[in-house]
C-alpha cells in the first residue's frame, strides 16, 4: 500500500483501484496548450452538475476531488500551484485525472533552441518544460485522460493549413490506441469551446467509474462522448422542419433553415440544440448562428470558409425542393381546415351538433 502527496492510499494497481473504486482522486488540469483558455471560462458556466458541487463533496457516490487548474487554483501560483503536478511526474501522486486543454505543438519540428509553449520551470536549470514534457510524463501514470475542447481533441484553430507549429490533438500525439492506468482511452470533449454540460457530465461519469459505481462511459469512433456527440446538429434543431419543407433562411435574421446561409448542422455531429448553452438557453441555430463544425475531427478546414453555403447544401436544397413545395401547400390547407371550429358552434334555436341518443326508447 503506498500513500500519495494528496494524503490518500493506493490499495494496489490502477486497474484494481477502479475495480474497487477510489476514495480520493486529483484532477490536473493543463491549459498551457496552444489554447485561449476558452474550456476552462466555459467549463464554469455549468450548473449540472457545478464543478463548485464536485469540488466541495455535494453529488453522492463521488470519490473526493481536488482540482488543480490554474484559473480556479486557491493557490497563490508558481511553485505552490506546481507541487502537484511534479509529484505526479515523479510518480508521487496517483490516483489522478489527468486534463489537457489546447493542441499539442510538435517540439521536432523545433531546428535548434527554443519551444512553442510551456508550464514552469524546470528547478535545477530554470529553462522553461514544454507541454510536451509534461504530457509525456503524466500522461502514462494518468488514471484518466481528458482532452477539453477541440484543440486539444483535434487540433482546432491552431492546428489548421498553414500553421507553423505543427499542432494537433492529444490523441494525435500520445497515439489512438493509448491506454491510460485505468484502462481508458483519451476520452474527447470537442466544442470551440466545450460546451460546459457536456464536459461537467463527462468527467462526472469519469468520476463515478473512478469510484466503482460506473461503467466507462462509452465512446465513439472519436474517442467522443457517444450520448453526446451520437446525433446531428440538424437531428436536434428546431429549425429542422424548415428544412423539410424546403423553407430557406435567405439571412441571418431569419427563423428559418439556415442550411443555404452557411450552416453545417445535417452533417456535423453535436447537441447543442437540444441541451442549449446555459441553463438550456443559447446555441449556435438557437440564436441564429450558423453551425460551423467546430466539434468535429475535421473543423476548422473542412468548414470554411464558414459563412459560405455548405458543399452539399445547394444540392440537398435542391433535391428536396419540389417534395417541400408540395407538403408545405398539404399542410397549409389542412393547417386552413384545422383553423376552424366546428358548424354546430351556434347561438341558433336548432342542436346540429349530431347529438344523439340511440340508447333511449
Amino acid at each position: 500500500m503506498t500513500t500519495t502527496a494528496s494524503g490518500s492510499t493506493d490499495t494496489g494497481t490502477a486497474e484494481t483501484g477502479a475495480r474497487r473504486g477510489f476514495e480520493e482522486i486529483d484532477i490536473l488540469w493543463i491549459s498551457e496548450g496552444m489554447s485561449c483558455d476558452g474550456d476552462t471560462v466555459s467549463m464554469t458556466a455549468s450548473g449540472q452538475p457545478a464543478i463548485e458541487d464536485i469540488v466541495q463533496g455535494l453529488i453522492p457516490g463521488l470519490p473526493k476531488v481536488n482540482l488543480h487548474n490554474k484559473v480556479l487554483s486557491p493557490t497563490l501560483g508558481g511553485e505552490s500551484f506546481l507541487a502537484p503536478f511534479r509529484a505526479a511526474a515523479r510518480g508521487d501522486l496517483g490516483p489522478f485525472i489527468l486534463v489537457i486543454e489546447g493542441s499539442v505543438p510538435n517540439q521536432n519540428i523545433i531546428d535548434g533552441e527554443g519551444y512553442w509553449t510551456s508550464f514552469g520551470n524546470d528547478p535545477e536549470t530554470g529553462e522553461p518544460l514544454t507541454l510536451n514534457w509534461w504530457i509525456d510524463r503524466l500522461a502514462p501514470r494518468a488514471w484518466a485522460v481528458v482532452a477539453a475542447g477541440t484543440c486539444a481533441t483535434f487540433g482546432g484553430i491552431h492546428a489548421m493549413a498553414g500553421n507553423p507549429t505543427g499542432c494537433m490533438g492529444l490523441a494525435d500525439y500520445l497515439g489512438w490506441d493509448f491506454r491510460s492506468q485505468g484502462a481508458l482511452p483519451i476520452v474527447n470533449v470537442p466544442g470551440c469551446p466545450i460546451q460546459p454540460e457536456n464536459f461537467m457530465e463527462t468527467l462526472t461519469w469519469l468520476l463515478y467509474h473512478a469510484a466503482g459505481s460506473a461503467p466507462p462511459p462509452p465512446l465513439d469512433r472519436n474517442l467522443r462522448p457517444q450520448w453526446l456527440f451520437g446525433k446531428t446538429v440538424h437531428e436536434g434543431c428546431d429549425r429542422a422542419a424548415y428544412y423539410e419543407q424546403a423553407d430557406f433562411a435567405k439571412d441571418y435574421n431569419s427563423p428559418k433553415c439556415q442550411v443555404r446561409v452557411g450552416c453545417w448542422g445535417p452533417v456535423v455531429n453535436c447537441n447543442v440544440p437540444k441541451r442549449g448553452w446555459m441553463s438550456g438557453v443559447g446555441g449556435c441555430p438557437n440564436v441564429g448562428g450558423i453551425c460551423i463544425g467546430c466539434t468535429m475531427p475535421g473543423f476548422p478546414d473542412a468548414f470554411m470558409p464558414f459563412m459560405d453555403e455548405p458543399s452539399g447544401g445547394s444540392l440537398s436544397a435542391t433535391l428536396i425542393k419540389p417534395y417541400g413545395a408540395v407538403m408545405r401547400r398539404l399542410r397549409g390547407i389542412t393547417n386552413y381546415a384545422l383553423n376552424r371550429e366546428p358548424k354546430w358552434h351556434h347561438n341558433g334555436p336548432e342542436l346540429t351538433s349530431g347529438y344523439n341518443p340511440r340508447w333511449r326508447p
